[in-house]
């Protein structure tokens, strides 16, 4: 059996990508007054909406357990795999990848774990490109490498509304998040070294989404390139964003997705946001 892969609920895949390339996801938990969920099992991103939008809530998320990653890791082995390979977001956001670590530790040199430096599709692109190379019979290195290729390879911009949310969950400092909002612009974000960073402000919300698009060509320079859509509960503004997209890249374009953020990245950047990932193939 080949190199098994894994990876975290914030990936974000779209419904049934991870089933139908071999990949198992372990869930974040997130905690609302007081009350702990499973991300995309129990709780569901409109559940995290809801709660920000209250009075006196607290909302807050917390990785997974070493022992539920050693749990996961052994019974992919006990089921044949030759090894594993487990890709997760940054360890500048979580300790996901540390709990990955120590459960790595604890099991043996059969399981390899990557930081994807970044969440969602960030991470998600990695962690697909890793299990294509699995499926294509590489050994764990070999995986190992695919994937930390991809990472640097990928690209992650977002606007939100508001760098509170942000500040809240201490993913960014207060001071950044006063330049941020600071004559009421709008934030533009991406990913630099595995943290969050201001990258552009912007004096609307439509500004914002067409600034993304200008990014993600950007970043795309000349080559061909898969994009990936995140959204909270804006399906069709994700739709016209893609669209927007598709008209600016044209036939560079290869697979596109569109998915909802869950509700990790809801706690944590709250209503509004937008999200596009790029990775150059």
């Amino acid at each position: 059996m080949p190199v098994a892969v894994v990876t975290d609920s914030t990936a974000y895949l779209p419904v049934d990508l991870a089933g139908s390339r071999g990949l198992t996801v372990v869930p974040l938990t997130v905690v609302l007054n007081g009350t702990e969920g499973l991300e995309g099992v129990e709780v569901f991103p409109g559940d995290a909406i809801r709660a920000l939008g209250g009075r006196r809530v607290t909302v807050s998320t917390s990785r997974p357990a070493p022992e539920q990653f050693a749990r996961t890791y052994r019974r992919l082995l006990a089921e044949g795999a030759d090894a594993v390979l487990s890709v997760h977001l940054s360890a500048e956001l979580s300790g996901t990848v540390d709990s990955a670590r120590l459960a790595a530790a604890e099991v043996g040199n059969r399981v390899a774990v990557v930081d994807s430096r970044s969440t969602g599709m960030g991470l998600g692109f990695p962690a697909l490109a890793a299990a294509a190379a699995a499926a294509r019979g590489a050994d764990l290195d070999r995986v190992r490498r695919t994937a930390l290729d991809a990472v640097d390879r990928t690209r992650m911009f977002f606007y939100v509304d508001t760098l509170e949310f942000l500040r809240r969950g201490g993913r960014i400092n207060a001071a950044a998040a006063l330049l941020g909002t600071a004559l009421s612009v709008k934030p533009i974000m991406h990913m630099v070294d595995g943290s969050i960073v201001l990258r552009d402000r912007v004096r609307t919300a439509s500004r914002g989404v067409a600034r993304l698009v200008d990014l993600a060509v950007e970043a795309a320079d000349t080559d061909e390139v898969d994009v990936a859509v995140h959204h909270l509960d804006a399906p069709q503004r994700a739709d016209q964003f893609l669209q927007a997209l598709s008209a600016r890249l044209g036939d560079r374009l290869r697979d596109a997705y569109v998915s909802e953020a869950g509700a990790v990245v809801a706690a944590h950047a709250g209503p509004g946001l937008a999200c596009v990932v790029v990775h150059r193939r």
